[in-house]
């Protein structure tokens, strides 16, 4: 096992309304190297408050397997082409993946 500060590796997630679009945020951050794997999950109900009103919305969950140091980059990709006036987009700490999976992470990542 690797501890994260050994390696900084994060899951970036967001949700969208439809399925193509949680699809084509996964299948851009893999083409760009910005991910290692991304994987879409769902449906989910989300119950939400926004614009004063309390929502509920079925949603797709992306969620993003990274670096802390791209997690920038990777924002900035999902911004680029997510629907929504104002997404989802947060990274929560990996605090420990096996050696193995942390190098193959960080292989396919980055330039």
């Amino acid at each position: 096992m690797i501890s994260k500060t050994e390696v900084s590796l994060i899951e970036v997630v967001t949700t969208t309304g439809k399925r193509e679009d949680a699809e084509r945020i996964a299948a851009l951050l893999v083409e760009r190297r910005l991910a290692a794997c991304a994987q879409v999950s769902g449906p989910i109900d989300s119950y939400y408050r926004w614009q004063g009103k309390v929502e509920r919305d079925r949603e797709w969950r992306c969620s993003i397997k990274t670096t802390s140091a791209l997690y920038g980059r990777v924002e900035e990709a999902i911004l680029e082409v997510h629907p929504y006036e104002l997404p989802q987009v947060i990274a929560l700490p990996v605090l420990d993946a096996s050696s193995d999976y942390a190098r193959w992470l960080e292989e396919n990542t980055g330039p």
